[in-house]
């Protein structure tokens, strides 16, 4: 091969190599990050709680009369009317009482009557001296002995009506009803411990929670420092047993004004509205209830919140001089996808929440805002 060919070739070896090794070794541009510029902004916040369902209105029924249970009028956990018979208990007794009581009241007022009768008489001749001082005032005594007999005879009546109508056994309050503990032809007794049935309003009905102390604690004080303050309603939301969230918003019907000595908490009571009835005593539920407006609020994506070995929260951020900067920080609750911060960070800080794992303190980076990059894709 002619040499000139061989130096031709040589060259653009060298060429090529030179070319290569200038690639290898020039320094690499800073790793490519996604930040979020924060900003402040007005948050409701809110507190997660548990609660049991309870029944708005619960009514034991039980015997005023002892007696055998003649009928029972109801079926077994349908919705019952204030007012509608439930039990009839054997009467025949208390009906016999009753006729006696209103048979002596007939007496008594006959009686009554007689006695009036002879007072005018007395009166008219005493005015005359027909009759002595004495015996004018024994039959104006006889009438107001006579009067009074009525009164107990009345009172007598009334009581035997009383009586026999709790015979007829009827429902306290509107609302479900649940089994009957007794049936036809079972002997109960007045005042019995036992209930015959019990009736429970569902709608609406009661959602009972409990808060620590020192939540309530850390409230006042946010309150008291103005960082918290209080929204016109506190909107309640329920999340049933299986995470659904419940068709109805709720009410915060009043607080407790105790701490229980024996758990550190206090009671709240919430007012929900149960038309299909799918809340049912003793239910387990958790309510998700406003706490209060938060002006000023800085919050901070949940991706660009990492934990250290000991459970601190750390932030990496674009530093002033366009480096990488690792910041502790401070975080309370999350709000949506995004943590509440308290301290460490704020408005116009810039957090990195993509690219985390391609970078260091101190590193250079090429930065883009998060939500930028899609911006050119869309023409």
């Amino acid at each position: 091969m002619p040499t000139h060919h061989l130096l031709f070739i040589s060259l653009a070896v060298l060429t090529l190599l030179s070319a290569c090794g200038s690639k290898e070794f020039a320094p690499p541009p800073g790793a490519a990050v996604t930040v979020v510029t924060l900003k402040t902004e007005s948050v409701s916040l809110t507190r997660e709680l548990p609660g049991r369902v309870t029944s708005s209105l619960v009514a034991e029924v039980r015997p005023l009369v002892t007696g055998i249970v003649q009928q029972r009028f109801f079926t077994e956990g349908t919705l019952m009317k204030a007012g509608q018979p439930l039990y009839q208990i054997d009467d025949a007794t208390y009906r016999a009482d009753a006729s006696s009581a209103r048979a002596s009241l007939g007496r008594a007022e006959a009686t009554l009557e007689s006695a009036r009768l002879k007072a005018q008489r007395s009166a008219e001749l005493a005015k005359i001296d027909a009759v002595s001082v004495q015996d004018n005032e024994n039959a104006i005594a006889a009438l107001r002995q006579a009067e009074a007999d009525v009164g107990v005879a009345k009172a007598a009546v009334e009581r035997s009506s009383a009586v026999l109508g709790y015979c007829r056994i009827t429902s306290p309050i509107a609302g479900r009803i649940g089994k009957s503990s007794v049936t036809q032809g079972a002997l109960v007794t007045a005042n019995q411990a036992t209930a015959l049935a019990t009736v429970q309003q569902l709608n609406p009905i009661y959602v009972d929670l409990t808060q620590t102390s020192n939540e309530l604690l850390q409230l006042r004080q946010q309150f008291a420092a103005g960082t918290l303050k209080e929204s016109a309603t506190l909107p309640v939301t329920l999340l049933l047993e299986d995470g659904s969230r419940y068709g109805h918003a709720g009410k915060l019907a009043f607080s407790e004004v105790s701490i229980d000595p024996t758990t550190g908490s206090y009671a709240l009571r919430v007012v929900v509205p149960n038309p299909q009835n799918v809340l049912l005593p003793g239910m387990y539920v958790r309510s998700i209830i406003g706490a209060g407006m938060r002006p000023n609020a800085v919050l901070v994506p949940q991706q660009g919140i990492t934990r250290d070995p000991k459970g601190g929260a750390n932030a990496m951020l674009i530093g002033k001089d366009g480096k990488v900067e690792a910041r502790n920080v401070k975080v309370s609750q999350t709000v949506g996808d995004k943590w509440l911060v308290e301290e460490g960070l704020a408005a116009g800080d810039k957090v990195i929440v993509e690219g985390l794992q391609k970078i260091r303190p101190g590193m250079p980076v090429q930065v883009t805002e998060a939500g930028a990059a899609s911006a050119p894709a869309a023409k």
